[in-house]
């Protein structure tokens, strides 16, 4: 007769990783740290993603506005083309919905051993960071707002976006100040508890115990393209008029001019940008406005495109070099002129949107769009 075995040693519960995203291109900066970290996980035959070890959820907190939702329909299903998990959240569907996202979440929060996170300056995160028991942070680039985070967290500062610094505090900031600096506390290394920040941004000034790590693009350059590239020029929108940096008028003589001057044809419009603006920049430039179904690097990477792809002061020009390494793709930037800032403006905005042109690699730098007696003009 055979001996019994004897009893089977108890096996550790893999760790488990939540990933909390509101925008398209959060999610993809998700799907770029998976491939990169996933060295620790098996990988998926058909694609080549890995998987971080215990599997990666990604929740996604559902914004209202309908360009950025069917983005994140698009992005979602690719990531679970990947293999990972996608919980869907209607995270503003009315006065109840946060209560009931946030009350469906607790237990998984709590049992995580990883929280990734895409806006770290999000109200929504600031809050579920207060009830996560995490001990390995990650912070995933939501666009150039990593700089500044960056930047706050090793003076030591409160967490407020770029283009609101220098404003006064309302009611709703003061009354969400201590939230605020308990999620600041969770994100800042010390003890067992680790804070990284992957990165397609310069970051050179990291607080001290913060692990950065380079988002390369390595995935969306293996799931996507090379492209087919098309004479002329593309040019890429931005929001500054949406958020109140950038006087609308000035932004719409700036793109006709910019256009002209390269003979750009499309025009892609950021997914926050208003109907209103788009129709008239297609009106008085005559530039094709197309709204991208996906984050633009992934738009870009699968083609066609063209030969230059301009833009002013955005993300894209740190990270559409990277998504387009080994094309023959041109990314040129164009100076955001101090005249055309709105009164509003946050007194950081200039320095602010200077530093984003100055530190960008691998582009081609234009001349700020000037003024003439006839409009404006712009030089290389």
């Amino acid at each position: 007769m055979s001996p019994r075995p004897g009893p089977t040693a108890p096996t550790a519960a893999a760790p488990t990783t939540l990933a909390f995203v509101e925008s398209p291109v959060q999610l993809l900066n998700v799907l770029e740290w998976a491939h990169s970290a996933g060295a620790t996980g098996p990988a998926r035959p058909a694609t080549g993603m890995a998987r971080p070890a215990g599997g990666l959820t990604v929740v996604v907190l559902s914004p209202t506005d309908p360009m950025t939702r069917g983005q994140l329909r698009r992005m979602a299903q690719l990531a679970r083309d990947e293999g990972l998990n996608v919980r869907w959240e209607e995270a503003r569907g009315g006065a109840a919905a946060p209560f009931q996202t946030i009350g469906g979440l607790t237990g998984a929060l709590r049992s995580a051993d990883r929280i990734v996170i895409g806006d770290p300056f999000s109200r929504y995160v600031q809050l579920l960071l207060t009830i996560t028991r995490a001990r390995s942070l990650v912070v995933v680039d939501d666009g150039t707002a990593t700089m500044e985070f960056v930047a706050q967290l090793a003076a030591g500062e409160r967490l407020v976006r770029w283009h609101r610094r220098g404003g006064r505090p309302g009611v709703r900031d003061l009354a969400f100040a201590p939230i605020s600096a308990s999620a600041r506390r969770r994100l800042t290394p010390g003890g067992k508890r680790t804070v990284e920040v992957f990165s397609s941004m310069p970051i050179d000034s990291a607080p001290e115990g913060v692990r950065v790590t380079t988002n390369s693009f390595a995935w969306t350059r293996e799931r996507f393209g090379p492209p087919r590239v098309s004479k002329g020029a593309d040019l890429v929108g931005t929001s500054l008029v949406e958020t109140g940096v950038v006087d609308p008028d000035r932004y719409v003589e700036a793109v006709r001019a910019l256009s002209r001057a390269h003979g750009a044809t499309r025009y892609f419009a950021h997914r926050r940008e208003s109907s209103e603006k788009l129709h008239r920049l297609a009106v008085e430039t005559g530039l094709q406005v197309v709204r991208p179904d996906l984050p633009l690097e992934l738009i870009a990477r699968r083609g066609p495109i063209g030969s230059t792809i301009l833009s002013f002061p955005s993300t894209v020009v740190h990270t559409l070099p990277l998504a387009l390494a080994g094309t023959e793709v041109r990314v040129a930037v164009c100076d955001i002129d101090p005249a055309w800032l709105t009164e509003n403006a946050s007194p950081r905005a200039e320095g602010f949107l200077s530093g984003v042109t100055g530190t960008a690699r691998d582009v081609h730098r234009l001349a700020t769009v000037a003024s003439t007696s006839k409009g404006l003009a712009t030089t290389a």
